[in-house]
């Protein structure tokens, strides 16, 4: 009985080791594979208007050859690849983030490494950059490597600054008018923004005037309270803190925000202030101008009993408009259909990359124009019915793919700018 038991557990056990055998031959053929790994760029200074010179070291460590090398270089705006290398095909997505991938003939056995020499420009505008990069074996996906050291993201933060400056707005009307006006952002360079590191973002404070009520907000506007915003958008609030939804900020754009106010019974001339700040009411530290981090918006209260009041009546150098910038462009917009009062309106947009040019925005009542050249900061008068120029939607905010991806924004204390 026990012999017979004994040959069958030798038979078991010999058709176990076949079942086994091809499982077990599939995990030795995985073991042996490469694993290419890749240095880290040097994060010294990088100033503007250079060409920088750096390289990238790949190596192999894995336990088999790896046949090939790939390499995906991406990017933000701020940054150029000065010249064409071959073996390197160049693209540009839709979020103006450049690539670079690039193939190299190299075999490398376990343990082996190769350098390749690595150029980047630094434009004139950069300020918050980002490069990211990832190896593979040839024909794989060089997002996604085989361990953690396979991919990489270098934030640059370069030597320049950003000089945000607030603008304001003139209205005039009677008590039981509604008026409209316009609280701006502009960007006067010489770098832009994209702040990827932080959720307290560039912003624009506005408080509504004294005697007056907010009937309709931009969607982009949240109120403010001590803790910073408490969305969602809504009339009615004495204040109120505004930013674009993808954060960017091009040099000689002006994000635009469009208030209806009414005139209260009694009221008469008023005036508040316009900040340019961020989301959490922290001056970033990349802007190194206070002198135009603020402005005013006035309101002309006409009519009988009206006259100075809480207001100054005027704001500082008031009488022509700024929506082009400091550099003397002009934009226009295009109207579409109001809303109503009461609402809260679309969120106008930024006029584009270069100085004062934009597009029309949604949520707009009519249409105006305006010239720049006001270096105070003060948007052109509009009385009752009118709407000044809002202006069109800016860039998508950069979200690279493919496994690239810039880190997530958070929210800190103080600004990391």
């Amino acid at each position: 009985m026990r012999h017979r038991i004994s040959s069958v557990s030798a038979v078991a056990a010999a058709l176990l080791a076949v079942a086994l055998a091809p499982a077990v031959q599939a995990h030795a053929d995985d073991a042996a594979a490469p694993a290419l790994v890749v240095s880290e760029l040097s994060s010294d200074p990088w100033k503007p208007g250079e060409v920088r010179t750096d390289s990238l070291t790949f190596t192999n460590q894995g336990n088999a050859p790896a046949d090939g090398v790939t390499m995906r270089l991406r990017i933000t705006r701020g940054l150029a690849f000065p010249e064409h290398a071959a073996g390197c095909t160049y693209s540009t997505d839709r979020d103006q983030v450049s690539v670079a991938l690039c193939h190299f003939d190299e075999v490398l056995d376990p343990g082996e490494h190769f350098t390749a020499p690595i150029n980047f420009k630094v434009l004139p505008k950069a300020l918050m950059e980002n490069v990211e990069y990832g190896t593979g074996t040839a024909g794989g996906n060089p997002a996604s490597g085989s361990t953690a050291l396979s991919y990489r993201s270098l934030a640059v933060t370069a030597d320049s600054t950003a000089d945000l400056a607030a603008v304001g707005d003139t209205a005039k009307g009677k008590p039981g008018d509604q008026v409209t006006v316009t609280a701006g952002l502009r960007n006067d360079g010489p770098g832009w923004i994209d702040n990827n590191t932080s959720d307290d973002q560039p912003a624009v404070m506005v408080d509504i005037p004294k005697g007056t009520t907010a009937v309709e907000v931009p969607k982009d506007c949240q109120p403010f309270t001590i803790d910073g915003p408490s969305g969602p958008s809504a009339p009615g609030k004495r204040k109120y803190v505004c930013l674009p939804a993808d954060h960017i900020y091009e040099v000689g754009s002006l994000h635009a925000y469009k208030f209806v106010l009414k005139i209260e019974k009694g009221a008469k001339d008023t005036s508040s202030e316009v900040k340019a700040t961020s989301a959490y009411d922290i001056h970033p530290v990349f802007d190194k101008n206070p002198a135009n981090d603020k402005a005013k918006l006035v309101i002309d209260v006409t009519g009988p009993g009206s006259g100075s009041g809480t207001g100054t009546g005027t704001s500082p150098g008031s009488g022509s408009a700024s929506a082009g910038g400091s550099n003397g462009g002009s934009s226009a917009g295009s109207p579409t259909a109001g809303t109503t009062a009461g609402s809260s309106t679309a969120s106008t947009g930024t006029s584009g990359g270069t100085h004062g040019q934009s597009t029309g925005g949604a949520g707009t009542t009519g249409a105006a124009s305006t010239t720049g050249g006001d270096a105070t900061g003060t948007m052109a008068s509009t009385g009752a019915g009118n709407t000044p120029l809002i202006t069109g939607a800016g860039a998508a905010a950069v979200a690279l793919g493919g496994g690239l991806v810039f880190a997530l924004r958070r929210r800190h204390g103080a600004k990391v700018r």
